[in-house]
């Protein structure tokens, strides 16, 4: 309270003797601003919710402030080049270079501590090949029960309608139809932005069954089987938990669900809509594996498989005998890390639950190999991929190919303002408020896209080339070194 009498007077002091001297400048504007800070001050004084603002009022204020810009102080003016998180700005800026088409070298060496115990390196060969990028290609079916659909290495992962911009929609699609690569929907439904850019497309079905679902949320088989028919669709992928919050469910609340948003998910405008932690289709490892082959059917033998995230090993286990005993095997698995991201999620949940991507691979991979089904099923990484040498590193620990979420929102020129959860994104990408994506440009930020993913694989093949490898194929466990 004395802070803010010692502010008040010393102000109106000053008013007093600049109004006595006649020497006032601006003479509107002083005048009034000790009576704004007066009057902040008395709501201040007399509000109940906060402490800091009661026991000083107008000064506690500031305080709010500082904690409100402290993401930005922290990034541009405190942190390394190699601090920063959840991504460090050597590799954000590494993205950034990459998909603007500027030089990504660097200079006077690496930054990196080479000899601490989490330093990792690939060993090169005397004797380097030559591979194109363009031939990083995986061929997901099996040309029986499911057609093959030719795949690139490196993909966009799940994000939602919803959760990221129209803008962001439509350039992410542009930059993956024109690198032919495939864009996953995330489980917010096929919008129009989607199928505007003629991109290649992972629909993603979970709990809430998002375009296919009946009033109650149960599954709608004819709104399945109408929009799996579109050309645009190329594979189906039944979510069943994600990295950043595995075994909850979540809300979209109504403020959020605009006539567009509900008509891409199938559900009513201005309602809450709610993702329930498990699916309704199916209860046990057996009728999920007959709902997998019922969407395969339906699609028309598009390739159909999963995406989890590792909780009890002993129920993946299960789950691989359950395909044996029914000889049911989804075209492909997509592995999401613990450390998954997301636009927002509970602190415990996205720090300590689920398994870590790293782990999961290697163990879903040895899994798979132990009972002899490893053929039949690829392995897509979903985490947080941003190099070449994160690429690389995946395969090794078993994956076939990797999608990337936060490598494609930098593209997109994400600033890592982690205000995903506020719907305020400066960048105009994890928001649906218009005033803020309508500054994105889906063209300039596609080729963006474009840009990023075309160099990166090149920087794949260039690796792979160093280390005298012929395919990516050739890439396995012992391809990655360290002092653990």
């Amino acid at each position: 309270m004395r802070y803010f009498l010692i502010i008040v007077y010393s102000l109106l002091l000053m008013v007093s003797l600049l109004a006595l001297s006649k020497e006032m400048v601006l003479s509107e504007v002083i005048i009034i601003l000790p009576f704004t800070i007066l009057i902040i001050s008395f709501f201040d004084i007399f509000q109940k919710t906060s402490t800091i603002r009661r026991n000083f009022p107008f000064i506690g204020h500031f305080r709010y402030f500082f904690e409100f810009i402290r993401p930005e102080i922290q990034q541009y003016f405190i942190e390394s080049d190699t601090d920063g998180k959840p991504i460090s700005r050597i590799y954000r800026s590494l993205v950034y270079q990459r998909a603007k088409g500027v030089s990504d070298y660097v200079p006077f060496g690496t930054q990196l501590d080479v000899y601490s115990e989490e330093y990792e390196w690939v060993p090169h060969s005397l004797f380097p090949t030559k591979i194109e990028s363009s031939d990083l290609k995986v061929e997901i079916g099996d040309g029986i029960n499911s057609f093959i659909y030719r795949a690139s290495l490196f993909n966009i992962s799940a994000m939602s309608f919803g959760s990221i911009s129209p803008s962001a929609i439509k350039a992410l699609g542009f930059g993956a139809h024109k690198g032919n690569f495939f864009l996953n929907t995330g489980e917010g439904g096929v919008s129009k932005y989607h199928l505007e850019s003629n991109a290649d497309l992972v629909w993603q079905i979970g709990t809430g069954y998002f375009g296919c679902r009946n009033k109650d949320g149960s599954f709608n088989l004819n709104q399945f089987k109408s929009t799996a028919a579109l050309s645009n669709v190329k594979m189906i992928e039944i979510k069943l938990s994600q990295g950043a919050k595995p075994g909850h469910g979540g809300m979209l609340p109504s403020s959020k669900v605009n006539s567009e948003i509900a008509e891409a998910r199938g559900v009513d405008i201005g309602i809450d809509v709610h993702s329930p932690p498990s699916h309704s289709a199916f209860g046990n490892f057996g009728e999920m594996l007959m709902f997998l082959n019922l969407l395969r059917k339906e699609s028309g033998k598009k390739p159909t498989g999963f995406k989890l995230c590792i909780g009890k090993k002993a129920e993946f286990v299960e789950l691989v005998k359950a395909m044996i005993s029914l000889d049911i095997f989804p075209d492909f698995l997509t592995i999401d890390g613990g450390e998954g991201g997301t636009g927002a999620a509970p602190l415990e949940l996205s720090n300590r639950v689920g398994m870590p991507l790293n782990d999961a691979l290697e163990f879903v991979n040895l899994t798979l190999k132990h009972n002899n089904v490893r053929s039949k099923i690829k392995i897509i990484a979903s985490g947080k991929i941003l190099t070449a040498f994160d690429v690389i590193k995946k395969i090794s620990l078993g994956a076939d190919l990797v999608n990337s979420a936060r490598g494609m929102m930098l593209a997109l020129g994400c600033i890592q303002a982690l205000r995903c959860h506020t719907n305020n994104c400066p960048a105009g990408i994890t928001t649906n408020k218009k005033s803020l994506y309508s500054g994105l440009d889906a063209t300039d930020k596609g080729l963006r896209v474009f840009n990023y993913h075309d160099k990166t694989l090149k920087s794949v093949a260039q690796i792979i080339q160093a280390m005298g490898l012929k395919s990516i194929t050739e890439v396995d466990i012992k391809s990655i070194e360290s002092r653990l």
